[in-house]
């Protein structure tokens, strides 16, 4: 079995090593990083390759598929990711704010890295350059530990990223993976609370539930998507079809997908069998409740369950309502607080959503598909946080840092 102690203890110590780097160090040790990732594409992809055979052989589904999959163009955007987190602002160091006390104190609160970092995630390496790329722009340490269908990948990402560390002179215990990928090692790293500060799980709603009840470090808790589009009675119907087919479609295996669509009964009858038409030309399985059946009698009939699944697959759910009101509370009784959308042109049932709506990234007019770290800016993603506590939504490299109170005094003493 791995020793994670001495993972711990060499993580905690190149940790200590990051704190100290200056921006401009730190940044070219990440193109040095991205372009190792380009020049080492062939080695990469044929350990895909690799994985991605062994997970045909083993049925993952086409969805889950094409999240493991890496190409060249796949590659060269991981490595566009981290020339992006090149071009942010360092986090470490900014003042957040400054004051001073009526007793003489300088009170200045900064910000500083987490520490060590532990990144536990299924079968998506692009998380593996993710969270390297994002933690050390922060100042922290990282240890890896993907699922066992990415082994062959995650390990030559791993190697890429520490070799390119060596060779501007970092220590590369920066960036460690656990290649050992059992359920016992995976138990014995949420139970390391001696040199990780902070546990980031990634994957299914389920996979992340485990984790979050089994671990003793802390939790920042991400990802399950079980994504809503409300079609308001004012919508746009051609805006809406367009956004609907491209939050389903374009990656339904990934967590900001949507996977329900809810209708306003005064468009229902007029809408539904266009948007019918357009998924399953799309090969969507589509479901729905009594009513949308009485519309379109082809859609599949909704089960109770349905309701609460995130599918990460070609399937969706349709349900009608009478209002927006109705829909707010559909919603917001079967959502995962990910990101949830409206379609509508009318002002004021756009702000009444996205004010009722209890989600991370809340939507007028757009598809729940830019819930994404690189598409808000912040160069990658370490994930998006669905609770309230320490960060919400996309979490770059920011959000990958905590602060300390800095307090400068001239001899004085609390009387």
């Amino acid at each position: 079995m791995t020793d994670l102690n001495n993972m711990g203890q060499k993580a905690q110590d190149a940790a200590f090593e990051l704190g100290q780097l200056g921006s401009k160090v730190k940044n070219a040790a990440l193109l040095q990083m991205a372009n190792s990732l380009v020049l080492n594409t062939k080695q990469i992809i044929e350990a895909n390759k690799e994985d991605y055979e062994n997970a045909q052989k083993n049925g993952m589904k086409k969805a889950m598929l094409d999240r493991l999959l890496l190409t060249p163009d796949r590659i060269n955007d991981m490595a566009d990711s981290l020339r992006q987190v090149v071009d942010l602002p360092d986090p470490i160091g900014k003042i957040d704010r400054g004051w001073e006390t009526v007793s003489g104190l300088d009170i200045t609160q900064e910000r500083v890295p987490l520490g060590v970092i532990g990144m536990i995630y299924e079968a998506r390496p692009n998380v593996t350059v993710d969270a390297a790329g994002l933690c050390f722009k922060a100042g922290n340490a990282v240890i890896l530990r993907g699922g066992k269908e990415a082994i062959n990948s995650n390990i030559a990402l791993s190697e890429t990223l520490r070799q390119a560390l060596k060779e501007v002179g970092i220590n590369s215990n920066a960036v460690q993976l656990i290649d050992d990928v059992s359920h016992e090692t995976a138990q014995k790293m949420m139970e390391l609370t001696d040199y990780i500060d902070v546990l980031i799980p990634r994957g299914s709603g389920k996979f992340i539930k485990m984790v979050v009840d089994k671990s003793k470090v802390p939790i920042i808790e991400t990802g399950a998507g079980n994504c809503h589009i409300f079609v308001d009675k004012d919508a746009d119907l051609d805006k809406a079809l367009k956004i609907i087919i491209n939050a389903k479609v374009q990656r339904p295996s990934v967590c900001n997908a949507a996977e329900k669509v809810v209708l306003h009964k005064d468009i229902a009858n007029q809408f539904l069998p266009d948007l019918y038409d357009a998924l399953r030309a799309n090969s969507v399985e589509v479901r729905g409740d009594i009513l949308c059946r009485a519309i379109v009698p082809d859609i599949v009939p909704a089960t109770k369950d349905d309701w609460n699944t995130e599918y990460d697959d070609y399937i969706i759910a349709i349900k009608i309502v009478d209002s927006l009101d109705d829909a707010i509370k559909h919603i917001n009784k079967y959502n995962t607080k990910h990101s949830e959308a409206i379609i509508t042109e009318n002002y004021s049932a756009s702000r009444k959503f996205m004010k009722q709506i209890d989600a991370a990234v809340v939507y007028t007019n757009a598809s729940t598909r830019f819930t994404d770290g690189q598409q808000f800016g912040f160069g990658a993603e370490i994930g998006i946080s669905t609770q309230k506590l320490h960060a919400r939504g996309p979490m770059g490299a920011n959000e990958l840092t905590t602060t300390k109170y800095l307090v400068q005094g001239d001899g004085q003493i609390r009387k």
